[in-house]
């Protein structure tokens, strides 16, 4: 069994065996209450499996610390490309195109799929998901905080304050990204979508606005590439990315200022979490005290997103 480098979230293990290559996530020890739900991640791509949403096929899940020390789940091991950097390294610029297109594409079938047909009714509360989230995320605040955060203080206030109209239901992953999404070994398509510990019912908005951060983050900013040559790259504007979701979808309300704020508030949040178990020694990865220090900067880009509306 060996360790999955990367990632700041549940421990993730390639286990091999002579004719079969499987991977095992784990729930960290003394992880948040609520946090880190690898039965949920389980659930919905068992849930998925036959849809037009590409997940792994999950074998078994086990509840009980017993037996590695916390609950775990155990999926077949997909075979392609997953990229840590949004620009595709090494990716000609015409299949960067329709690398991008095919995340669009990937997103919406997912937002199209009928959560009662496949038996996730109850995977979440439909409607008011942004009121619940702000409570949810501000409680998630004041567990993890090390430290006071203007910025943050600020994004309480506003994004309660400034709700859009109109509500609609569909599973949301929660941290839809290029990262998050293996592709095929030489094909520009996806073929998997990976870890749906934040997955719920929700609005499908907000998985588009934070699908599209990378636009709005810099390189140095997790998972940006604000700044960069995207013609040359062969990447498609935001505009272009969001608009190929909009055509897929069949129309429907377009993302707001505020679904940025929320999407980068959330993420905020999310770091400063990461922050504060390096602190106490519970980090997934060494680098987690660095990355964890970005959560102002995220902060400051909600309020950067606000005040360009």
């Amino acid at each position: 069994m060996a360790k999955i480098p990367g990632g700041q979230s549940n421990p993730t293990f390639f286990v091999s065996y002579d004719n079969r290559r499987l991977v095992l996530r784990k729930r960290p020890a003394n992880a948040l209450p609520s946090a880190h739900a690898v039965d949920r991640e389980f659930r919905v791509m068992r849930a998925l499996r036959g849809s037009a949403v590409p997940v792994p096929d999950v074998l078994l899940y086990h509840e009980g610390d017993d037996i590695i020390g916390s609950a775990f789940y155990v999926m077949e091991r997909l075979e392609g490309r997953v990229f840590s950097d949004c620009s595709l390294p090494g990716v000609a610029p015409h299949e960067r195109r329709a690398m991008f297109m095919a995340m669009a594409d990937t997103l919406a079938d997912l937002h199209r799929v009928d959560w009662n047909a496949v038996g996730l009714g109850d995977y979440g509360k439909p409607g008011n998901y942004f009121q619940r989230q702000i409570a949810r995320w501000s409680r998630q605040w004041e567990l993890s905080k090390r430290r006071d955060m203007p910025e943050l203080t600020r994004l309480l206030a506003w994004l309660p304050a400034n709700l859009p109209d109109g509500d609609v239901t569909a599973i949301s992953h929660g941290d839809f990204r290029i990262g998050n999404l293996m592709f095929h070994p030489t094909e520009p398509r996806v073929v998997g979508v990976l870890d749906w510990e934040l997955s719920t019912l929700g609005h499908p908005l907000a998985d588009l606005a934070y699908s599209a951060l990378a636009w709005r983050l810099l390189p140095t900013e997790y998972m940006g590439m604000r700044g960069a040559d995207l013609a040359a790259l062969g990447i498609p504007t935001e505009s272009e990315y969001l608009q190929r979701y909009y055509e897929r979808m069949g129309g429907g309300d377009r993302v707001q200022p505020f679904h940025y704020a929320f999407a980068l508030f959330r993420l905020a949040v999310i770091f400063e979490g990461i922050a504060a178990r390096a602190q106490s020694g519970q980090a997934s990865s060494a680098n987690a005290a660095e990355v964890g220090e970005l959560s102002v900067d995220f902060a400051r880009r909600a309020i950067e997103a606000i005040e360009a509306a």
